[in-house]
C-alpha cells in the first residue's frame, strides 16, 4: 500500500475546471503581454497591484496547480507515477523553450537585421556575437536571453518538484520550508554569483553571468515552494479542516497591500530614486524582502476573500480561455512580443496615438485564437489532469479558500 494513501480524500462528485484559477492565470498572461509589448502604456500597466508583477503571480499559480494536480496523482497512483508525470510535463515545457529559442535565433534574428531594430538585436547580443556558443548553451539553458529566461526556471522547478512532494508527503513541510527560506536569504547576498564563479573556474564556461538570465532562481524557488505547498495542502485537507487566518493577520495584510499599492502608483515602478540602494529591498529579480512581504500580503487577501470574490465577480470568459491553455498562450505571447520588437521596435512619440492600443488588442486577440485552437484540438497542457484534480478537490471547497469568510 502506498504511504500516501491514507491522505486520500473521499471521492466527490464530478466537477468541471476551476474557472477562477484559469481566470487568474489568464489575467497574469494579459498583464505580462501589456508589460512586454513595446507600447507607451507598458510601464504604467506594469505591477498594477503594488510592487508585485504578473511573473510572481504566474509562477505561484503554476506551482499551486502543480501541487494540487500532482499530489492527487501521488495519492491515486503512487509517488513513482507522480514523478513520471512531472518529468513528462517538464519535457513539454523544454520543447516549448527550445522552439522559442530557435525562433529567436532564426526568424527574429533575420527580422532584426532587416529592419535594424536595436530592441530586437539587444535581446540576442551574445548569440549574434558567438552564434555557436549561444546555440548550444541556450539549448542547455545556461544562456537565457531576456524574455526567454522564465521557462528555464520553470523547468528546473518542475524537475525538483517531484522530489520535494515525495519528501513532504512522507515527512511534512517543515524541513522543506526552512530550507527554501534559507536558500532565498542566501540568494539576497549573491549565492548565484558565487556558484557561477566557481563553475567558471572549474569549466571555463564562456557565457557571461549577465547572460544567464535575469531571474535569480535561488530566490524565486521560495515562491514556487510556497505555491507547491498550498496546492498540496488543498489537495489533502478538506475545507472545514483548513487553517483559518486570524482577523489581525487579514487586517495587517490589507493595510500592507494598500500601502504598497498607493506607494507604487505615487512613485512608479521603483519605490525610491533610481540608483538608491534601498530599491534592492523591492528588487524583482531577487524577490527582495519587502517585495516578498507585499506578495504574501496579496496572497493572504486572495485566500481570505477568494470565496467571496468568486461568488460576486463576473466571469470573464476571455481570461478563462487564456488561462486554460496557459503554456501555449505564454509561448504565443513571446512570439508576438519578439515579432513586434523586431518589426516596429520600441514605442516612440512619433507613432499615431491609436497604434499601440491597436497592437495590444490584436495581440490579445491572437493569444485568444491560440487558446481556442488548443481547446478545439485538445492539445492543451494536461486539461484532463486539471479537471480530475479539480473534481477530487471539489469536496474540499474552492481552490483558493483556506476556511475563512469575509467578516
Amino acid at each position: 500500500m502506498s504511504t500516501v494513501s491514507t491522505f486520500a480524500p473521499a471521492p466527490p462528485p464530478a466537477s468541471s475546471r476551476r474557472w477562477e484559477l484559469d481566470a487568474l492565470r489568464g489575467l497574469m498572461l494579459v498583464l505580462m503581454t501589456s508589460t512586454h509589448l513595446p507600447t507607451w502604456f507598458a510601464v504604467p500597466a506594469g505591477q498594477p497591484f503594488g510592487f508585485v508583477s504578473a511573473a510572481e503571480g504566474f509562477v505561484f499559480l503554476s506551482a499551486y496547480m502543480a501541487g494540487l494536480v500532482y499530489t492527487q496523482r501521488a495519492v491515486r497512483d503512487g509517488i513513482p507515477a507522480m514523478r513520471r508525470a512531472f518529468l513528462r510535463r517538464a519535457l513539454v515545457i523544454y520543447a516549448c523553450q527550445a522552439a522559442c529559442l530557435l525562433f529567436l535565433f532564426t526568424v527574429i534574428a533575420a527580422l532584426g537585421m532587416k529592419f535594424h531594430q536595436p530592441a530586437a538585436n539587444n535581446l540576442m547580443s551574445f548569440y549574434l556575437h558567438a552564434p555557436l556558443t549561444g546555440l548550444w548553451t541556450g539549448l542547455l539553458m545556461i544562456y537565457n536571453p531576456p524574455l526567454l529566461d522564465i521557462l528555464p526556471v520553470y523547468i528546473v522547478f518542475m524537475l525538483a518538484s517531484p522530489w520535494i512532494l515525495s519528501h513532504v508527503l512522507l515527512r511534512g513541510w517543515k524541513g522543506v520550508m526552512w530550507t527554501s527560506l534559507a536558500v532565498w536569504a542566501a540568494a539576497q547576498f549573491g549565492l548565484s554569483r558565487v556558484l557561477y564563479d566557481g563553475l567558471v573556474a572549474m569549466t571555463g564556461l564562456p557565457v557571461p553571468f549577465r547572460e544567464t538570465g535575469s531571474f535569480e532562481t535561488f530566490a524565486w524557488q521560495l515562491l514556487w515552494v510556497l505555491g507547491l505547498c498550498l496546492g498540496a495542502y488543498h489537495a489533502r485537507v478538506p475545507r472545514d479542516r483548513r487553517i483559518v487566518f486570524p482577523s489581525w493577520l487579514v487586517k495587517a495584510a490589507l493595510g500592507m497591500a494598500i500601502l504598497f499599492f498607493v506607494w507604487r502608483h505615487l512613485t512608479g515602478l521603483e519605490p525610491f530614486a533610481q540608483g538608491d540602494p534601498l530599491n534592492l529591498w523591492f528588487d524583482k529579480w531577487h524577490v527582495g524582502p519587502l517585495r516578498l512581504l507585499d506578495f504574501l500580503a496579496l496572497v493572504v487577501l486572495l485566500l481570505h476573500y477568494g470565496d467571496w470574490l468568486t461568488r460576486r465577480l463576473p466571469r470573464v470568459r476571455l481570461l478563462e480561455t487564456l488561462g486554460a491553455a496557459s503554456l501555449p498562450v505564454f509561448c504565443a505571447h513571446l512570439v508576438i512580443v519578439l515579432v513586434a520588437l523586431a518589426v516596429v521596435g520600441e514605442s516612440h512619440p512619433g507613432r499615431p496615438p491609436w497604434f499601440d492600443p491597436l497592437m495590444f488588442g490584436l495581440s490579445v486577440a491572437a493569444m485568444y485564437a491560440v487558446a481556442r485552437l488548443v481547446r478545439m484540438f485538445g492539445s492543451g497542457p494536461g486539461p484532463g489532469q486539471v479537471r480530475r484534480a479539480a473534481g477530487r478537490g471539489a469536496a474540499a471547497g474552492p481552490a483558493l479558500g483556506v476556511g475563512t469568510r469575509p467578516g
